[in-house]
């Protein structure tokens, strides 16, 4: 496996262009030349974090198999650019690319907790978990200066609403504090992302995210300190994480989490582009090897949009996945189970503070 980029530190290694745009921006190689002439940098790869200001934060999701129905983000693009990752795409409609950009352009809601606030508050609302990054991580680096997800958690907490978190960073812990109260409530569980048990693969699927010893670290720390985990190992990637999917399921059960979830990964939208051209850089040798299984999940295709196989593929290599998944639950989560988020609490605290009548 290769590491070797043109771009350190970044997933993606291109802008590819926006399907929304009649006109492109591109790199050409006579300019690259003359700055390698010149000594100077034709791309100083800095992220940018640019305030965006929405009217509401809490989404209905209306996709039947990600397995929430609300959602927020806090964020718009993301730092910790994994290659595989399917909001990507989203980035689109905000006029940038879902190749770079989405790394390096990053959209700040800062008023998402009174958004958050307004919305639990009302008046036909019931309480119902509500997720937060279902696009996007909402503990990627840039939290580490808005600190908007721990605002976020401070609502939740004190309207005593349910939240779910999914998160790969190890930041995380930070809000211990926060998740501890949650979970005496029975008001949160967490979803931690791992991938691989390699870091060699980590940093080359997943550049700028915590490393596979933090994340089991967070896992054994949240389990420990009663906040419920369930881990995704996802996606799972033919030829690349495949054959780690026992062993994943062994280590993040023995650090405490109480399920597992997992998808086999599909490429829509840009997210083909992009990924063919990372892993012709990173992994050329088996490059070839890595799509065409990847296209025989999904009826010879990169991308499977059809809701009930999208997440699960099909075919021979599919099967395999899913029933190494279906073994790895009886082996290792066999008297597990993750709890139900508790939906009674909120209608008391609605305004703020405890109904005695």
């Amino acid at each position: 496996m290769s590491s070797k980029s043109s771009i350190k530190g970044r997933g993606a290694q291109i802008n590819v262009p926006n399907k929304f745009f009649e006109m492109s921006h591109e790199m050409r190689d006579d300019f690259l030349e003359y700055c390698a002439k010149e000594g100077e940098e034709a791309d100083k790869n800095k992220t940018r974090y640019l305030p965006i200001f929405p009217k509401t934060i809490v989404n209905k999701v209306k996709s039947p198999d990600v397995g929430m129905a609300y959602s927020m983000n806090m964020y718009q693009g993301c730092e910790h650019g994994c290659i595989y990752c399917y909001a990507r795409n989203t980035h689109e409609f905000w006029g940038f690319s879902a190749g770079l950009d989405f790394e390096r352009r990053i959209l700040v809601k800062k008023d998402a907790p009174k958004l958050l606030e307004a919305f639990i508050t009302r008046k036909n609302w019931h309480a119902y978990p509500i997720v937060m990054s279902g696009n996007t991580d909402c503990y990627q680096p840039a939290e580490k200066e808005f600190k908007i997800t721990r605002q976020c958690l401070e609502v939740f907490l004190k309207y005593r609403h349910p939240v779910a978190i999914i998160t790969k960073n190890a930041l995380i812990l930070r809000d211990l504090d926060i998740l501890k109260e949650l979970a005496t409530h029975n008001l949160i569980n967490v979803n931690i992302s791992i991938t691989s048990l390699s870091e060699n693969t980590r940093r080359v699927l997943e550049p700028r995210t915590a490393t596979i010893k933090k994340r089991l670290e967070t896992v054994k720390t949240l389990s420990d300190n009663g906040i419920p985990v369930n881990v995704m190992l996802a996606p799972i990637i033919p030829s690349i994480n495949s054959h780690e999917i026992l062993p994943m399921a062994k280590a993040v059960s023995e650090a405490g989490a109480l399920s597992i979830g997992h998808t086999i990964v599909r490429l829509n939208g840009a997210i083909g582009e992009i990924f063919t051209d990372w892993i012709q850089k990173t992994m050329p040798n088996r490059a070839e090897k890595v799509l065409h299984q990847i296209e025989s999940c999904h009826g010879g295709s990169l991308n499977n949009s059809t809701y009930g196989s999208r997440m699960r593929g099909e075919g021979q290599i599919a099967k395999q996945i899913n029933d190494l998944i279906h073994l790895a639950k009886l082996k290792y989560f066999k008297n597990k189970n993750m709890p139900k988020l508790n939906l009674e609490l909120h209608e008391q605290y609605k305004d703020g503070q405890l109904k005695l009548f």
